[in-house]
């Protein structure tokens, strides 16, 4: 699995409609699980971001596809990072010269 920590604003669109943002969630956790992943954590929040998501996907172009996807519906815009666990990292520079 492939761990994506995704920073979300709401646009335009997504702040106009707020009150069916807890639909819209549920609706991308089903969109994860149709491409064979997980979400692992989804919390509003204050400060820079609107929300913070938390989503394991099977490979990096399923990943991509959910965040693509996310994207095209028009009520968020997101910065996405790519999370290594301890055991990824530790493999990761076990492999540095």
């Amino acid at each position: 699995m492939v761990t994506y920590i995704t920073l979300l604003n709401f646009t335009e669109q997504g702040i106009k409609n707020v009150k069916q943002t807890v639909q819209r969630a549920k609706a991308f956790e089903e969109l994860v699980k149709k491409h064979g992943g997980t979400t692992k954590s989804l919390y509003w929040t204050q400060g820079a971001y609107d929300l913070v998501a938390t989503i394991d996907a099977p490979d990096e172009e399923r990943g991509l596809a959910i965040l693509l996807t996310l994207g095209s519906l028009g009520n968020v815009r997101s910065q996405t990072l790519r999370a290594f666990t301890a055991e990824e990292m530790g493999r990761i520079v076990g492999k540095m010269a």
